[in-house]
């Protein structure tokens, strides 16, 4: 169950960088709170998770799913580089987060 908090976490912390562009671009109450909203249920599944998963295997896991989902998010919303070099970086930060869960 713990690495279903994680993973949603990981989702989350993926929503809350999607929310600091929009927040960016709009710079509204709705926009602000969704940011806030993000990251709040972020640190809370985080917190969850990390009831029953090392600390280090925790936070490897969230921010590994945040900046390669961030990335993957700006590529398909944002139109940011597509570059082979950056997705091949995206899939490393991908396997690793996988290899650490299998290392569980």
């Amino acid at each position: 169950m713990s690495w279903i908090f994680l993973i949603a976490a990981g989702l989350f912390e993926m929503s809350g960088v999607l929310m600091i562009n929009v927040y960016q671009y709009h710079k509204n109450v709705s926009s602000l709170l969704g940011l806030v909203a993000s990251f709040l249920l972020s640190f809370i599944c985080l917190s969850v998770a990390m009831d029953s998963l090392p600390m280090g295997t925790a936070y490897a896991v969230w921010t590994g799913l945040g900046a390669a989902g961030g990335a993957i998010l700006g590529m398909i919303f944002y139109n940011e580089s597509k570059d082979w070099r950056r997705i091949l970086c995206i899939s490393i930060i991908i396997a690793a987060v996988a290899g650490i869960k299998l290392s569980e």
